[in-house]
This record gives C-alpha cells, sequence and structure tokens, in this order.
C-alpha cells in the first residue's frame, strides 16, 4: 500500500486509487476554502469542475485525475 503525506500527516492508502478517492476514503471531504471562506470540495470526479484541485509535489493539480504513489505530498487548502 502506497503512503500518502497529507498535510503533514502520513496515511496508507489502496494502491491503484487517485488522489480525490485516497481522500475521501480517509473522509477528507472539505479540500480547500473558496475566496469568500466557504468550504469546497469535488463535484464531479472526473476532471470537469476543478473543485478537486489542491497542491501534489508541488503542482496544482486535478486529484481526480491524480493516481497515488508512494509518498505523494498532498497540502489541502481547507481550514
Amino acid at each position: 500500500m502506497p503512503e500518502l503525506n497529507v498535510g503533514g500527516k502520513t496515511f496508507q492508502v489502496k494502491e491503484g486509487i487517485t488522489v480525490l478517492a485516497a481522500l475521501q476514503n480517509l473522509g477528507m471531504w472539505k479540500l480547500r476554502n473558496s475566496v469568500s471562506g466557504e468550504a469546497r470540495g469535488a463535484l464531479c470526479g472526473m476532471g470537469v469542475c476543478y473543485e478537486c484541485r489542491l497542491q501534489v509535489d508541488g503542482k496544482t493539480e486535478k486529484t481526480c485525475q491524480v493516481i497515488v504513489q508512494q509518498n505523494m505530498q498532498v497540502m489541502l487548502n481547507a481550514d
């Protein structure tokens, strides 16, 4: 099982799933805040809505389109 680092905490997640699926399996549905401070999370899960975009290994990525790799670093943008 690959390890995923989310905001400084390390989790073992299922192999072959997307970063978004891994986060949701960990109960992390709130991914970021809007400019007005509202909680935001993924809507479509297929790369259309951009609501799941986060910093993954230093790049802004649509997490629903990225397969988990060993030791990935993910930064949530939520409070």
